[in-house]
C-alpha cells in the first residue's frame, strides 16, 4: 500500500462573541459537538467497597479504589456497556499500580450499574509474563457483525508496555490472545513499546460494528505519531511499514499546537461518506516553547483527522484546535491537575453518539452528540 504524507489541515473557524468567548465552527467531515450532560459527570468514581481476590498476592484487595478512567464502550443488545480501567491503592504514582477492567451496563448511556468484580485482569495464566504486576490498561473495545467482541489494551509488566487483545461473546468471559505483534515479520515491536489501538468500524443498520478496509481489518495505534496494521483474523496483527521497513507514520506531532507532545489514538476509527474519522488525544508539550500556550503544558485534549477511505494512509483533513479540551472541575483533579479529557470509549446508542473518556486519570466522564439537535465545540480559552 503506497504511503502518503502530504496532507491539507482543515482550519476550523473561530468566531469570537460579544462577550469575548471564542467558539469554533464545525467542519462537515467531523462528529459532534459533544455536550456534557447537566448534573452527570463523572459518572463511574473509585470505590472502595468492592473488593476482588487477587491471583497475583491471593488476598483480598480494593481493585477499584484509587482510580476508575479510561473506558472502552460498545452496545449489546438493548444495552450500552463501558470497560474502565480501575487501580488499586498498591503502589504510588501512574503506572506502579495494578490497573484491572472493570464492567458497568446502562440502559440510558448516563446511569451506569457496575460489576462488584472485574472481568479482566493479571492472572495465572498465559499472559502473565505481559500483565505481571502491572496489568491491564485502557481499552478500546468494539464487536463484529457476528455478535464477537474485541478488546484492545495494554500488557503492562512494568518492563515494555505492550498492545493485547481478548475476544468475548458476553463481555463477562474473555479468552486472551496475547501481544498483537507477536507472530508479526517485524519482530522489534515485541520488545518495544507500543500503545492505543482503533480498530475500524461502520455503522450498520444502527449499529457500530467492525469493518474491512480493501479486504483486511485495519487498526490505526501509537502514541508518539498515528500508525497503521492489517490483519485478517482480528488477532495476529501487521503493521504497515514504508519503504525503508520501518514503521510507517501517517500523522505526527506538531509544534505549537495542542497535540505537540502526542498523538494517541483514541476509540475505535468510524467509517463515514467522507472518509475514516479518527478521534485522538492530543498531548500540550511540557516545554512551554514548543507548547500551544492557550492551553495548560502537559493538557491533554481531544482531536479529529480524516483518512481516505481507499488509501487509510493519506490524511485528507486535521482540527488545528481540540473539539473537547479540560473545562470542568472533574477535568482537571487527580493525577492529572493540569487536566485531561482522554478519549477511549464511542458508541451510537438511540440515535446518538456517546463519548466515554478518563477524567484526569481518575474517573469518567460522557459527553453526547445528538445529530437532531447540534451543538459546537468546546469554546477555545
Amino acid at each position: 500500500m503506497k504511503i502518503n504524507y502530504v496532507f491539507t489541515l482543515a482550519l476550523s473557524s473561530i468566531l469570537v462573541s460579544c462577550n469575548g468567548t471564542k467558539k469554533v465552527q464545525n467542519p462537515d467531515w467531523t462528529l459532534g459537538g459533544f455536550v456534557r450532560p447537566t448534573a452527570i459527570n463523572p459518572i463511574i468514581e473509585p470505590d472502595s467497597t468492592t473488593v476482588f481476590l487477587d491471583p497475583m498476592s491471593n488476598k483480598l484487595v480494593r481493585w477499584e479504589e484509587n482510580d476508575t478512567f479510561n473506558p472502552g464502550a460498545v452496545v449489546k443488545d438493548d444495552t450500552l456497556f463501558v470497560l474502565y480501567r480501575a487501580e488499586d491503592k498498591y503502589g504510588i504514582g501512574i503506572g506502579f499500580r495494578t490497573s484491572r477492567l472493570g464492567l458497568a451496563k446502562s440502559t440510558d448511556g448516563l446511569h451506569f450499574e457496575r460489576a462488584n468484580e472485574p472481568v479482566l485482569f493479571p492472572d495465572e495464566d498465559s499472559q502473565k509474563e505481559y500483565e505481571w504486576p502491572g496489568g491491564i490498561e485502557d481499552p478500546r473495545v468494539s464487536v463484529t457483525e457476528d455478535g464477537t467482541y474485541v478488546v484492545f489494551y495494554t500488557q503492562w509488566n512494568r518492563d515494555v508496555p505492550r498492545l493485547g487483545v481478548a475476544t468475548s461473546k458476553d463481555l463477562r468471559k474473555w479468552d486472551k490472545h496475547g501481544p498483537i505483534f507477536a507472530k508479526s515479520k517485524y519482530e522489534k515491536l515485541m520488545t518495544t513499546s507500543h500503545k492505543s489501538a482503533s480498530i475500524v468500524t461502520a455503522l450498520k443498520d444502527d449499529k457500530l460494528v467492525i469493518a474491512k478496509v480493501n479486504g483486511k481489518y485495519w487498526m490505526y495505534w501509537g502514541e508518539h505519531g498515528v500508525k497503521g496494521a492489517t490483519s485478517d483474523n482480528l488477532i495476529d496483527w501487521e503493521p504497515v511499514l514504508d519503504e525503508n521497513g520501518e514503521l510507517a507514520v501517517f500523522m505526527n506531532i506538531r509544534e505549537g499546537y495542542f497535540d505537540s507532545a502526542l498523538t494517541e489514538c483514541g476509540p475505535p476509527a468510524v467509517m463515514t461518506d467522507k472518509g475514516i474519522l479518527l478521534l485522538y488525544n492530543g498531548k500540550n508539550h511540557n516545554d512551554p516553547q514548543y507548547a500551544d500556550p492557550r492551553f495548560n503544558i502537559g493538557t491533554y485534549s481531544a482531536g479529529q483527522v480524516l483518512f481516505d477511505k481507499n488509501d487509510p494512509t493519506k490524511v485528507l483533513h486535521r482540527l488545528d484546535t481540540p473539539f473537547l479540551r479540560p473545562m470542568e472541575a472533574f477535568e482537571k483533579s487527580g493525577q492529572y491537575v493540569d487536566g485531561t479529557v482522554f478519549l477511549q470509549g464511542l458508541a451510537y446508542y438511540k440515535s446518538k453518539w456517546f463519548l466515554y473518556y478518563g477524567c484526569a486519570d481518575s474517573k469518567v466522564g460522557v459527553a453526547v452528540f445528538d445529530p437532531n439537535n447540534p451543538s459546537e465545540f468546546d469554546p477555545l480559552p
